[in-house]
């Protein structure tokens, strides 16, 4: 009798050994990343694909019982951290908050974002609103996990307690810490959008595709995140293999572009690949407008590029310095109009951001503008600009 209850509490009623508690720990968090990034993130935060309702029930159902998280909620605290992106508003941003904080007390800012109803109204409009999550998933939500607690214990005896711990410290650790927090502060950046996001690594099998965020920041609605050749997004691969089954439809991924050759003037599709790929056309400007210029000054000056310029100012010309330190962007500023051909360059790279983010000027008035503001590029006197403005006058999407 004590044999069986000491087998029963080391090993329950499964009796796995470490190899196949560690093989159930693997698939359990792959499910509940997936559930997330998956299920919340890419089909009901952004509607770049929808589910069969078969696999969108199972992922709402896994989400409830490993980690309590209400759909709606989830959603509407990240449409909001897109909508208000390294403002005071922002529910997760370590501009406004602090690495630290983001980092480790993540789970704390989004139960802050919980509290705020109205935003949850406004912002997650479209989630779900059925009997079962009027009647279970919503009004009790933390009965999930102890119902998990209870089914681990029952299955896997006291070790699957402890794989019950590691499954509630998952998302809170890497959503919530690594992808919120280290996403918006460390790692290499695919596109100059108008935040601080950055891919963290080129792949991450363990969650789930999210360590590619300033691609998704670049292209939010877009069902893939990865956008280069050498870029592996674990959840675009179980997309696809749902598509082929027909348990999945993708409803939006980023438009590619193409150059075209010979082009004179800026054409109407011209416009419209400048639009779809506006932060795009800032990377460019910055790799092939701005490293060029900033070289030959370095060569000007007898002095190497990190000692003209420290690298964070360097990216701070992209953006007028919105994430420098207030003495950091006054001593930009100063070291910008020393330098007659360095603010041309900044003057021109601030006229094409406002003119591709503006939102009054209709398409024939924004074209007129383009076409002025590539004349004057070519008009310059500057290899770099003119040649830019070139390459920019064949841009267009790929037709699929």
């Amino acid at each position: 009798m004590f044999d069986t209850l000491l087998n029963f509490l080391t090993g329950g009623v499964v009796g796995l050994g470490w190899w196949g508690m560690g093989l159930v720990l693997l698939v359990f968090t792959q499910l509940t990343i997936f559930a997330v990034t998956l299920y919340l993130h890419r089909s009901q935060a952004h509607r770049g694909v929808d589910f069969h309702p078969v696999i969108a029930h199972f992922f709402r159902f896994w989400t409830w019982l490993t980690t309590s998280m209400i759909t709606k909620e989830w959603v509407a605290i990240h449409r909001k951290h897109h909508a208000k992106v390294e403002t005071d508003e922002d529910p997760h941003s370590p501009v406004t908050k602090g690495i630290g904080m983001v980092f480790w007390r993540g789970v704390e800012l989004y139960r802050e974002a919980r509290a705020m109803r109205a935003d949850i109204e406004q912002y997650g409009r479209g989630a779900p609103d059925d009997w079962i999550e009027r009647h279970l998933y919503t009004p009790h939500a933390n009965l999930g996990p102890v119902a998990l607690l209870v089914i681990n214990s029952v299955l896997f005896g006291l070790p699957g307690v402890a794989l019950w711990a590691i499954q509630m410290a998952w998302i809170p650790f890497w959503a919530a810490g690594v992808i919120n927090g280290l996403g918006h502060w460390w790692g290499y950046r695919n596109f100059e959008s108008a935040d601080t996001s950055t891919n963290l690594t080129p792949w991450a099998f363990w969650v789930g595709g999210e360590e590619l965020h300033n691609n998704h920041h670049a292209f939010p609605s877009s069902a893939r995140f990865s956008m280069r050749r050498w870029e592996f997004d674990i959840g675009w691969a179980v997309i696809r293999g749902l598509q082929a089954l027909r348990l999945a439809k993708v409803l939006r991924v980023a438009p590619s572009m193409d150059v075209r050759p010979n082009i004179a003037v800026p054409d109407a599709e011209t416009l419209k690949a400048l639009l779809s790929h506006r932060f795009q056309a800032m990377t460019d400007y910055q790799r092939n407008v701005f490293v060029p210029a900033l070289r030959e000054e370095a060569a000007m000056a007898g002095a190497k590029l990190r000692k003209l310029l420290p690298r964070r100012m360097r990216r701070g010309l992209v953006n007028d310095g919105r994430w420098l330190k207030p003495d950091c962007r006054a001593q930009l500023s100063t070291w910008v109009e020393q330098r007659p051909r360095i603010r041309v360059l900044v003057e021109h790279r601030a006229r094409l951001a406002a003119l591709l983010e503006a939102r009054g000027n209709d398409a024939a008035e924004r074209l007129k503008l383009l076409q002025a503001w590539c004349h004057e590029a070519e008009a310059s006197g500057i290899a770099a600009l003119q040649n830019y403005a070139a390459r920019l006058k064949g841009y267009a999407l790929t037709a699929h």
